[in-house]
């Protein structure tokens, strides 16, 4: 489960590490820099039936997959609508190659970093971990920092299973 620590005003919310037995670093590093390579799993999600039966195993309604059209890529940024905030633009600031790729919310409401490290394993493949940075107030901490938390585990589960070897 995704850990929380604060510092002063930031809260910083870590997924568990998560196992990519199907890809190398380097494949997933290169899918991750490059956010227009997901272009053909958004357009194809709402027709794909295992997507709508994980969706259903998580509780979720597959009719949100109709959703997916909203989102818009380009090479260095993914936006999306967010409910009460309007639409959140992750824009990438930083790549380390085959290591890490880091994002700033951009046009956001507050001021908040995410980054994705990606690292080898022995055995091959590669193991992942999100971490979420953000200013929130104890208020919002409070409000929504328990949904912060599962929502950077929920991105780490869903990134961990991507076709990073077709992509």
């Amino acid at each position: 489960m995704a850990a929380a620590t604060t510092d002063y005003n930031m809260a910083k919310y870590e997924s568990g590490i998560k196992m990519i037995p199907q890809a190398t670093a380097e494949q997933v590093y290169r899918a991750l820099g490059n956010l227009e390579t997901f272009r053909p799993i958004l357009d194809n999600a709402a027709n794909n039936p295992m997507v709508k039966q994980k969706l259903e195993e998580a509780g979720q309604d597959p009719a949100n997959l109709e959703k997916l059209k909203d989102i818009e890529l380009t090479n260095d940024s993914i936006a999306f609508p967010v409910p009460m905030i309007g639409k959140l633009t992750l824009q990438i600031v930083e790549r380390e190659e085959n290591k890490c790729v880091k994002f700033q919310a951009a046009d956001a409401p507050l001021d908040a970093n995410l980054w994705i490290q990606v690292l080898p394993v022995s055995a091959g493949g590669a193991k992942m971990k999100v971490t979420l940075k953000a200013e929130l107030n104890m208020m919002m901490k409070m409000m929504i920092g328990s949904k912060l938390e599962q929502g950077v585990d929920k991105m780490a589960d869903m990134l961990a299973t991507l076709p990073y070897q077709m992509m």
